[in-house]
C-alpha cells in the first residue's frame, strides 16, 4: 500500500512539474517572439550584391509554376537563377523551360546532371547546379517555397556583416487539404516557438530549407556540399557547420510561404516520423528536451491520474490557456498564418499527435524520403537501407 501511494505521488509530482515547466516554456516563447518581432529601424537596403539562386527541383505539385515564378520576379538589380534536376525525365523540366520563355530578361539556367557525391539526392543536385553559380552569394530555397518581389533585397542584408555566415527564414504554410493543414498547424504553433526559444537561449545554430543564404567562401570553409552529402538534414547542417566554424547564423524577419501538398494521413505520419527521428539523431539532447513542450498532454495525464481533482483542473486550465495564447500570438498575430487562425482550436489535438510521434521516434533508425528508405546513424548521417527495420 505504501509503495502504491509512493508511486502515485511520484507520478503526480512528475506530471505536475512537467506541466508547469511547459507553462514557463510557453511564456518564454511569447517573450522571445515579442523580442524578435519588435519594430526595428527602417533599413535602406543599399547592400544589393549579385546573387545566385539555387533551386533543386524534383517532380510537380499544384503550385510548382507559381512557386518557381515568384523567384523570377524579384525587385533586385542582378541575380541568376539555376534550376537543377538529376532526372532527364523529370516533369518539372517543362515548367522550367516555360519560365525561361516567360521571363526572357532574367538569367535563368537549367542543369540536368545525375552525378552523385553522396547519398542525399537533394545535395547531389545542389552540388551539380552550384558549379554553374556566377556569384559569391548563394540563395538556396526549396521548390515548394513562394516569396514576394522584395524577398531577395531583404534576406541578403545581414551578409553585409562579415561575421554573419548564414541567413535563414521562418516560414508559414499554405495547405492543399485538411491533412496538409493539420500537418502545417504545428509549424507555426509548435515548431517556430521552439526555434524562437532556442535562438534566445543558445543562439541560432541551424538553418531551414525554406531559405539559406550564404557566401561560397563560407560553404568552402565547411567542406562544401561534400561535407553534408550523407546527411538527411542538409538544411540543419548548413547552419550547424558554419556556427561551429564561428560564424553568426541570422534568423531573418522575412517570412516565406511554404506550400504543403501532403494528401493522406500515411504521408503525414511518414513526414513527421522522418523529422522526429532525424532530430533525435542530429540533436539528441534537444530531442529529449521536447518533453518540456508538451504541456497540453502532460496536464491531461495529470488530470487523469488525479481523477479529475481540483489540482488537476487548475494545472490543465492554466497550461492550456497559456498554450493557446502563445499559439495565437506567434502563429496568428506575428506569422499571419491563415491555417493557425482557422485551426487554432485544434492545437491541443495536434500536440497529442506530435507527442505520440515523439515517443515513436525513440524507436527505430529508418526513414523514408522521396520513395527511398534510409538508415540513420550518429549525427543524422544516412545510408541506404538494405534490411527491413
Amino acid at each position: 500500500m505504501m509503495n502504491h501511494s509512493l508511486t502515485e505521488y511520484i507520478v503526480t509530482a512528475t506530471l505536475g512539474i512537467l506541466s508547469l515547466s511547459t507553462v514557463f516554456f510557453y511564456l518564454f516563447s511569447i517573450y522571445a517572439a515579442i523580442e524578435f518581432f519588435r519594430p526595428k529601424p527602417q533599413k535602406d537596403f543599399d547592400f544589393q550584391p549579385p546573387v545566385t539562386i539555387l533551386k533543386p527541383v524534383c517532380g510537380l505539385d499544384d503550385n510548382t509554376y507559381e512557386n518557381l515564378a515568384s523567384f523570377c520576379n524579384q525587385d533586385y538589380p542582378r541575380y541568376q537563377i539555376i534550376f537543377g534536376t538529376q532526372d532527364q525525365n523529370d516533369p518539372c523540366i517543362a515548367i522550367v523551360k516555360q519560365l525561361i520563355q516567360d521571363f526572357p530578361m532574367q538569367d535563368i539556367r537549367l542543369i540536368i546532371n545525375d552525378r552523385a557525391i553522396g547519398v542525399n539526392p537533394k545535395v547531389n543536385n545542389l552540388y551539380n547546379i552550384a558549379l554553374e553559380a556566377q556569384h559569391e552569394i548563394l540563395v538556396l530555397a526549396d521548390s515548394d517555397i513562394w516569396v514576394d518581389a522584395n524577398y531577395l533585397k531583404q534576406v541578403v542584408q545581414p551578409l553585409n556583416d562579415s561575421t554573419v555566415g548564414v541567413v535563414t527564414c521562418p516560414y508559414r504554410s499554405r495547405s492543399q487539404n485538411i491533412v496538409s493543414a493539420f500537418e502545417a498547424l504545428s509549424l507555426s504553433t509548435e515548431f517556430f516557438p521552439s526555434v524562437l526559444v532556442a535562438r534566445k537561449l543558445e543562439g541560432m545554430a541551424f538553418a531551414f530549407g525554406a531559405t539559406i543564404v550564404l557566401k561560397q567562401s563560407v560553404l568552402a570553409e565547411i567542406g562544401g556540399f561534400e561535407a553534408i552529402a550523407n546527411y538527411i538534414g542538409d538544411d540543419f547542417q548548413l547552419g550547424h557547420l558554419p556556427a561551429q566554424a564561428g560564424y553568426e547564423i541570422v534568423l531573418s524577419e522575412y517570412v516565406v510561404d511554404h506550400v504543403l501538398t501532403t494528401a493522406t494521413v500515411p504521408q503525414l505520419l511518414q513526414h513527421q516520423t522522418r523529422w522526429f527521428r532525424n532530430t533525435r539523431f542530429a540533436r539528441s539532447s534537444g530531442y529529449l528536451g521536447l518533453i518540456f513542450t508538451y504541456g497540453t498532454v502532460t496536464s491531461l495525464f495529470l488530470l487523469a491520474v488525479t481523477q479529475a481533482s481540483l489540482l488537476g483542473w487548475i494545472v490543465l486550465i492554466t497550461t492550456w490557456t497559456v498554450r493557446y495564447i502563445a499559439a495565437w500570438l506567434i502563429g496568428v498575430y506575428y506569422l499571419q498564418d491563415a491555417i493557425a487562425k482557422q485551426l487554432l482550436f485544434f492545437v491541443p489535438l495536434r500536440d497529442c499527435l506530435s507527442f505520440c510521434l515523439w515517443c515513436y521516434g525513440f524507436f527505430g533508425n529508418s526513414v523514408e524520403w522521396r520513395g527511398q528508405k534510409f538508415q540513420l546513424s550518429a549525427g543524422g548521417a544516412i545510408s541506404p537501407q538494405t534490411d527491413p527495420q
